[in-house]
């Protein structure tokens, strides 16, 4: 298996940045990832006023993925999340949804261990590892890896865990992907604007897909489809995410919008995935056996 480590690291996706590796499609990666804030908080001494704000939300790569074309997408398998024995969570002055209650930073460092994050002697919360930023290169200028967006990004979405697929369009040759800021654990939403934030490594097969167009991330899980949208506001990102779904169904399908949109009204979940970032965040997830039975096929 091929290591990629986080001596290669970028903090906007750009088209104009040099890969640090090249792969075959279907190549399988090993990669290490640093935590949001560069590995620079790791005592209870560590202050955020102090640390590096331009070393934040690091992406290890990015890697060049041989087949992946403009106008096509690159597919992502997540095969494994593995963490280092410790997170940090923080919140602060005007930072996620409750920012107003504060005047200052605060941090707080919890181990991980047997699968779980221990918030003190009396609370261990089960892990549930996903990736936060995870992407491509988009087709405009610079994104920094703090932002979502159609080339995904600072997504939060907890629903990027280990046996979830993602699609990207791809708007450059090679793709350019990259990924970092994972945690070990995260409500939908991210309140506070972290999660259990945590280094480790992230085991990914990257599958050049020329021949499939799309407008924004997809995500698919052993049960269910999904569109994920960035946008200023969550209405919109949500009315964005439903509309990708409607449209890639009737696209495959044929099946008549209306019937679509009514029968997505009984099935179909908008989740939000993070309600903190530049942009925000949702999903749009429908059963599988939904979309079977309308003969959906990428």
């Amino acid at each position: 298996m091929i290591e990629l480590h986080d001596d290669h690291v970028f903090y906007a996706f750009s088209r104009d940045l040099e890969p640090v590796i090249t792969v075959g499609s279907g190549e399988t990666l090993r990669i290490r990832t640093k935590d949001c804030f560069g590995n620079q908080v790791q005592a209870p001494e560590d202050e955020l006023d102090s640390i590096d704000w331009d070393a934040i939300n690091p992406a290890t790569g990015p890697v060049f993925v041989n087949g992946a074309k403009p106008g096509g997408a690159l597919k992502v398998d997540i095969e494994n999340i593995e963490f280092d024995g410790q997170a940090a969570c923080c919140t602060g002055k005007d930072e996620g949804v409750c920012g107003d209650l504060f005047d200052a930073w605060s941090t707080r460092l919890c181990k991980i261990e047997d699968g779980h994050v221990v918030w003190n002697d009396g609370l261990r919360l089960p892990t549930n590892p996903m990736i936060g930023v995870i992407g491509v290169a988009p087709a405009g200028g610079p994104v920094n890896c703090g932002t979502p967006g159609s080339h995904g990004g600072n997504m939060d979405n907890t629903a990027i865990t280990v046996g979830a697929t993602l699609y990207f369009p791809v708007a450059v040759e090679g793709a350019l992907f990259g990924c970092g800021d994972m945690h070990a654990a995260m409500g939908d939403g991210e309140v506070s604007v972290s999660g259990a934030e945590a280094a480790g490594h992230a085991t990914v097969t990257l599958t050049a897909l020329p021949n499939l167009h799309l407008e924004n991330p997809l995500m698919e899980n052993a049960t269910h489809w999904g569109t994920i949208a960035s946008e200023e506001t969550l209405d919109a990102a949500a009315d964005r995410a439903v509309h990708d779904m409607v449209r890639l169904v009737h696209d495959r399908c044929g099946m008549p919008e209306d019937e679509l949109v009514m029968l997505f009204s009984l099935v179909g979940n908008v989740q939000v995935c993070q309600m903190v970032d530049p942009e925000k965040t949702v999903r749009f997830m429908v059963p599988k056996y939904v979309l079977d039975s309308c003969g959906f096929a990428l």
